[in-house]
């Protein structure tokens, strides 16, 4: 499974923490860095355009964005048809994106979630599917 990735400055040191940490727990994960490639400031929506032109252009199977607060990123990120960007912040936000939503982003904030639990969080999003049935409709609308 190829996951895109990217963060900002606030968002490096988590980037690294999860690139190192998810594959040694999840079978499988082949991790593309988009950046950014230290903690010097840049902006966040430069890192969320890149990722969801690289995701739409079919380089990775899911995205992972990464800022302060997750937000800036899902903003970002959700500006572009067919990426639904999730912030999440804890296990069960985490499944219901992916489970009721098809969330293809997942988006985290590194000054509101210790690393450790952020590796939980983008393990679980990563290994819960889509239900479809009643919510396909739904997801469906999001981009009408």
């Amino acid at each position: 499974m190829k996951i895109l990735i990217a963060s900002d400055h606030a968002g490096f040191s988590l980037k690294q923490h999860l690139i190192k940490e998810l594959p040694a727990i999840t079978e499988g994960l082949e991790f593309i860095d988009l950046g950014t490639h230290d903690e010097k400031s840049v902006d966040y929506p430069d890192f969320s355009k890149k990722l969801a032109q690289e995701f739409l252009s079919k380089k990775g199977d899911f995205g992972i964005l990464i800022c302060g607060s997750g937000q800036g990123m899902a903003m970002g990120a959700n500006r572009f048809k067919h990426i639904r960007a999730a912030l999440c912040w804890d296990i069960p936000s985490s499944q219901l994106s992916r489970r009721h939503n098809d969330a293809n982003v997942l988006c985290l904030g590194s000054r509101l979630i210790p690393f450790g639990y952020a590796v939980e969080i983008a393990k679980v999003w990563l290994s819960t599917p889509f239900e479809g049935g009643r919510h396909q409709g739904r997801v469906s609308k999001l981009d009408l």
